[in-house]
């Protein structure tokens, strides 16, 4: 997108061609293309619309109905922060005593936007001017405009007088789109990214999921977010926000969870019981897999593998659980063999620890029975192993854990 685009998107053409791009079914691009070139809007109005609309359509699933008064670059929208994460950010900080922060890195302004409605003033930067235009674009449309000010700068050259809290999120991309892995690489540079809590100390860094914890700042608290089942985020939370060393937020649906811990604790490793519990990403991320154990009464099946095997069943939302029906050989043929015994034709494989690749296994094991089941690849006291696993739903009025 350039910037050209956004402020013909933001004109009274522009919001026409959107509102006429959102009511037409879905079809062909080109035949779409065609029909809002007919209703008079130029073929480049009209792309632009389309794309937006396109991107409205998927932004839904992070932005909820805010998705549809919102516009959107392509990296913006996969990168940016889901609505129901950033809202427990904002009320955080804003239970932290929070009125004014920065928000550095914005985006096309997910955050801000949460930090505007918990009540604080928003000083927004980004440094790509075209992702700042969009971010102001959809302070407008959200009608938050009067308590944020966004700018098209570097956050390295951003005055930080009169701010209480800073929020930065380091872009992983390249100029080119390539994504950035090493935090070092990130932009702004990540010696100024975790200078930011001797500046400010109510300062919160979003990070990748895969973030070295010895990269976190010094006394920060480590927290990894994970929605619906996927890790999208780790989090470090500086000066007086850090509560824990280690935090696991799972959020399915309204409804959070969270788990703490030191996230330096090794598990017991123990024999293999009834059942499996796989354990969140949060959870693993975050270090915490020997917490979670010893709320299950759990032990591991190898010291290096995050599986947790427990002898009884005990509900959780911070891993799958399975009962184990039985430990299968891991030798091709005589684990196809096994399978076909018990009629199996679905399978579903779950690995830790396992150098197998899943769909060439599953080519290889032929399966054409008539029953489905689950199997785990992994390691038992540092042995190849393979267990035959049917899943367990949660009892009815299972109390929470």
């Amino acid at each position: 997108m350039r910037l050209e685009d956004v402020q013909a998107l933001i004109s009274a053409d522009g919001q026409a061609a959107l509102a006429a791009a959102a009511a037409l079914p879905d079809s062909n691009p080109l035949v779409a293309a065609e029909k809002l070139r007919a209703q008079g809007f130029t073929p480049t109005l009209a792309a632009a619309a389309l794309t937006q609309t396109e991107f409205r359509r998927r932004g839904a699933a992070k932005f909820g109905t805010d998705a549809a008064k919102m516009l959107f670059t392509r990296a913006g929208l996969e990168q940016a922060t889901r609505s129901t994460v950033a809202r427990r950010r904002a009320a955080r900080l804003a239970a932290a005593g929070a009125t004014r922060v920065a928000d550095l890195g914005c985006g096309i302004g997910a955050d801000t936007i949460a930090f505007a409605r918990a009540g604080m003033r928003v000083l927004a930067v980004d440094a790509d001017p075209v992702t700042a235009a969009v971010a102001e674009a959809n302070a407008q449309n959200l009608q938050i405009a009067d308590v944020v000010l966004i700018e098209a700068r570097d956050a390295t050259t951003t005055p930080l007088v009169a701010i209480e809290a800073v929020f930065c999120d380091p872009a992983r991309r390249t100029a080119g789109g390539r994504r950035v892995f090493d935090p070092r690489a990130c932009s702004p540079p990540w010696d100024f990214v975790t200078a930011l809590p001797t500046r400010v100390p109510i300062t919160v860094l979003k990070l990748a999921p895969g973030i070295d914890h010895a990269l976190l700042p010094k006394g920060a608290e480590g927290e990894w977010v994970s929605v619906d089942g996927d890790v999208v985020e780790a989090a470090a939370w500086c000066g007086p926000l850090a509560e824990v060393p280690r935090r696991a937020t799972v959020i399915k649906g309204d409804k959070v969870y969270q788990l703490t811990g030191g996230g330096t604790r090794q598990a017991p490793v123990g024999p293999v019981g009834d059942f499996l519990y796989d354990p969140d990403g949060a959870v693993v991320r975050s270090h915490l897999v020997a917490e979670l154990a010893e709320e299950l009464d759990g032990t591991l099946l190898d010291q290096s593998i995050a599986y947790i095997t427990t002898k009884t069943d005990i509900s959780t939302n911070f891993a799958k659980r399975y009962a184990i029906v039985d430990r299968l050989p891991i030798a091709l043929k005589k684990l196809r063999a096994a399978l076909k015994e018990r009629d199996i034709g679905a399978l579903q494989i779950l690995k830790r620890g396992s150098a197998h690749d899943v769909d060439d296994l599953r080519k290889q094991l032929r399966l054409q029975g008539r029953e489905s089941a689950f199997l785990a690849l992994t390691r038992i006291a540092d042995e190849p192993a393979a267990l035959l696993l049917k899943p367990v739903d949660a009892p009815a009025g299972a109390a929470d854990r």
